[in-house]
């Protein structure tokens, strides 16, 4: 990997900056297992809490619109102040969703000065046979010479209630599909489109797939959005007209290997206001506008 491709992953900023937290997941292990693992000790999906034996309080579920981690990690040590590493108990878990359990890996490696990023994509085995919306982290791993796929959500009592066989810290590229490859198996009929999406809503398409496209261009210029996030080129809807193919062919090219494109991608997402995550989106789920708290 080219240097500068190395460092700009490596250097915590914006979404993944811990900001006064910096020191406390410095002090945290460097190696990917150890972080997932304390990861899952912060953090509980908000659908998936009956594998645990709790609910979670009306309250409590604006915990899941938080996008920073420095402002996660202030709700995570306001419900319990102990040092990170130390596994919170299911009800003191912050409330989140794919987003929080990424971008807490990401940052914690960034903190290690180990290369991660945020790839948003749609996971099979969720809810087969469809491909459900999702977002994992891609690290770099030393050992393997290569990128590999980490799902830091899945601790075993989940694994073992969704049946989850693969490894998680290596998730096979055919089980967790980047929305480049999502959108391009779907454009050459390999794929069906109506099988990608949310199950919330029974939203799905290739209108999906290129709001997906727009947040893992966002997520690869290091400004990490929730799944639900809307600016600019996201598609309403159901709707995707066939002008706006080649544009989203071209971020579909651009993110598939984003260190050959590096440089491109980085150009395209700064020239292009349609791209670039402005200081007001729309929470999709809240259907509401946002300001950003950091970008």
């Amino acid at each position: 990997m080219p240097r500068r491709i190395f460092d700009y992953y490596s250097r915590p900023e914006g979404m993944s900056d811990a900001g006064r937290h910096s020191g406390l997941l410095q002090n945290l292990p460097s190696n990917v297992a150890a972080l997932t693992e304390i990861v899952q000790g912060l953090a509980i999906h908000q659908y998936a809490v009956s594998y645990y034996g709790v609910t979670v309080p009306e309250a409590r579920k604006r915990e899941s619109h938080i996008r920073p981690v420095e402002a996660i990690l202030d709700e995570i040590l306001a419900l319990d102040g102990r040092p990170l590493a130390e596994a919170r108990p299911p009800e003191k878990r912050i409330v989140g969703v794919c987003h929080h359990f990424a971008l807490l890996l990401v940052a914690m490696l960034r903190a290690h000065g180990i290369p991660a990023r945020y790839r948003s994509g749609f996971g099979s085995y969720f809810n087969a046979p469809y491909f459900e919306d999702h977002v994992v982290c891609e690290y770099w791993s030393a050992e393997k010479g290569r990128w590999a796929l980490a799902d830091p959500q899945f601790d075993e009592k989940w694994r073992a209630g969704a049946k989850i066989d693969h490894d998680v810290l290596d998730v096979p590229r055919n089980r967790f599909l980047i929305a480049a490859d999502a959108w391009s198996q779907c454009r050459a009929g390999k794929a069906d489109p109506s099988k990608f999406g949310i199950f919330a809503g029974d939203l799905r398409g290739l209108w999906f797939i290129a709001g997906s496209l727009v947040r893992d261009i966002a997520g690869l210029n290091k400004v990490e959005m929730l799944p639900w996030d809307c600016w600019g080129a996201v598609p309403r809807p159901r709707e995707l007209s066939e002008d706006q193919f080649a544009f989203f062919d071209r971020l579909a090219e651009l993110t598939q290997d984003p260190d050959a494109s590096f440089d491109d991608l980085r150009r395209v997402y700064e020239s292009d206001e349609r791209l670039r995550v402005p200081k007001t989106v729309f929470n999709a789920v809240l259907q509401r506008p946002e300001a950003m708290e950091a970008a």
